[in-house]
């Protein structure tokens, strides 16, 4: 990358907003713990600290090495970062008597300074602090307050450092900050000079030319699953080496009704090497009488693992293994907070680079979620792929609560057939960001005709998020569901009830195991 802004996290829950919005005006950024700063190069345009849960007034405070960047980058405090400018260079910090959470409006702003250059009068911004800047340090000079506070926005004096400081008390990357966006950009592109080229077009370009000169002559190999990470991170490959990367297409018996054909029929347009393994009665044999979502997800790991293994076998000279990790888990795998609590086991198969003594490859490891969209569709992907909702590693299993058999799958592959088609026809599909059919382990009574039944329930779940990590239950019509639930009914035999999912994230997840 040519540019780049350097946010150091000090653990809020707003860090990865801050790249977001970054990446949004085409500024290329990079989260690192606050304590891991690397060497500040000619590629790192600004600094930015972000917020945190942490007061800067405790004894166990966040310290960051601010020798290491103060002068040298224009640099950006964000709530915590702001608070703790102040507090290093002298100014005076104090606990607010209640905690400001909410809406709150710039007061007497100086609009001379090109951080606030077209920004409104009385401008609204979202605080989120437990700690107020009562007083700026004397290098520093005030820009603006609010009602309730006397420091919201403040900069450094020009002879104090070498490279110009700002601070604010607010968050500009969230929403409620409705002229946040123009801030960041004011900092961005006239403060710190970024020229705001990184789009799709420049990270293919860019990300084609580093994988050539990564991988030279050698031959990748890549398991491909037909959704967005793993066929984007397929075609960049592709792209840069042509027939020195190959591909495998699992059947685990698991994936959704005809999904297997429809995945390979949708990539032989598309120029892929790719091979189809059908391993769905091996999967099915090793998941018999599992019932604990954990064993389930790691027999499923284990046996691709093995199924992998003997396929690439049959090919020779591999040395990489290419892999769609995407930057939300390249963030959590160095958090300031550690590692995370296992809730679940994650979907990516461990232990297999090991194996088979290959390096790894990873094209789309930068990239969120819907910049990986982006970059699909620069690459001419059809859309029935880029807009595919997400679809978890393990399949349908952690959707049939209890053991696995065929025949449930099967049931369940009918029910969520007639609940995805539903969907498409009625013009909601893209209007949900993800839609699970669910089998109970659970029978009750029912009547059809004059007769009484004793058979299965079905749980239909649709959520809203942004990127899964939290969500809101979809609104769908209740003639909708009503179409839907009568269909699954009279057609899917051994199922007699269909019930409705409208729980959040958090505190429920999105899927049910």
């Amino acid at each position: 990358m040519n540019e780049k802004i350097l946010i150091l996290d000090f653990g809020s829950q707003y860090t990865q907003l801050i790249a977001r919005r970054t990446r949004e005006l085409n500024v290329y950024s990079e989260i690192v713990p606050f304590n891991k700063i690397p060497e500040i190069d000619e590629s790192i345009k600004a600094v930015i600290l972000s917020g945190s849960p942490f007061s800067v007034l405790e004894e166990n405070a966040l310290q960051v090495e601010l020798d290491k960047i103060i002068g040298k980058k224009p640099l950006l405090g964000i709530c915590y970062g702001a608070q703790y400018l102040a507090h290093h260079y002298g100014g005076r910090v104090e606990r607010s008597e209640k905690r400001e959470y909410g809406k709150a409006h710039l007061g007497t702003p100086n609009f001379d300074d090109p951080f606030l250059k077209n920004i409104s009068d009385n401008c609204q911004v979202w605080m989120s602090h437990g700690d107020s800047i009562m007083e700026v340090p004397e290098q520093f000079e005030l820009l603006a307050g609010t009602d309730s506070i006397p420091v919201a926005v403040f900069k450094s004096k020009k002879e104090s450092f070498d490279a110009p400081v700002y601070a604010i008390q607010f968050h500009p990357e969230v929403t409620h900050s409705l002229e946040g966006a123009n801030i960041l950009s004011n900092f961005l592109i006239d403060i710190a000079g970024c020229k705001g080229n990184w789009t799709p077009a420049s990270f293919v370009e860019q990300t084609v030319q580093d994988l050539r000169k990564q991988i030279g002559d050698e031959k990748v190999l890549m398991a491909i699953s037909g959704g967005v990470d793993s066929t984007v991170g397929a075609m960049l490959l592709h792209r840069a080496i042509g027939k020195n990367l190959a591909c495998f297409f699992v059947d685990n018996g698991l994936l959704r009704k005809d999904e297997y054909q429809q995945v390979l029929d949708s990539y032989k347009g598309m120029g892929l090497n790719i091979t189809g393994v059908d391993a769905r009665h091996r999967f099915w044999d090793e998941l018999a009488g599992v019932s604990d979502p954990e064993k389930k997800r790691k027999v499923i790991g284990r046996v691709f693992i093995e199924v992998f293994e003997e396929e690439s076998k049959k090919l020779e000279n591999m040395k990489w293994l290419g892999q769609g990790t995407i930057y939300p888990d390249v963030i959590e795998s160095v958090s300031v907070h550690g590692p995370s609590v296992t809730i679940k086991s994650h979907h990516n198969v461990g232990g297999l680079p090991d194996k088979l003594d290959l390096k790894i490859i990873e094209p789309l490891r930068m990239l969120f979620k819907d910049e990986v969209r982006k970059v699909g569709a620069e690459l001419d992907i059809p859309g029935e792929i880029l807009n595919r909702h997400p679809f978890p590693g393990p399949g349908l299993a952690i959707r049939i609560l209890g053991d696995i058999t065929e025949d449930k799958v099967k049931l369940l592959q009918e029910a969520d057939d007639i609940f995805i088609k539903n969907l498409k026809k009625y013009d909601l599909y893209d209007k949900v960001w993800q839609a699970a059919t669910v089998l109970l382990p659970v029978q009750s009574v029912g009547v059809m005709g004059d007769e009484r039944t004793y058979e299965k329930t079905i749980a239909l779940r649709a959520v809203n998020s942004l990127d899964g990590m939290t969500a809101e239950w979809s609104r769908l019509p209740h003639d909708f569901l009503a179409t839907v639930s009568s269909e699954i009914i009279n057609n899917v035999k051994g199922i007699n009830r269909v019930v409705y999912d409208i729980s959040t994230k958090p505190p429920a997840t999105i899927e049910w195991e």
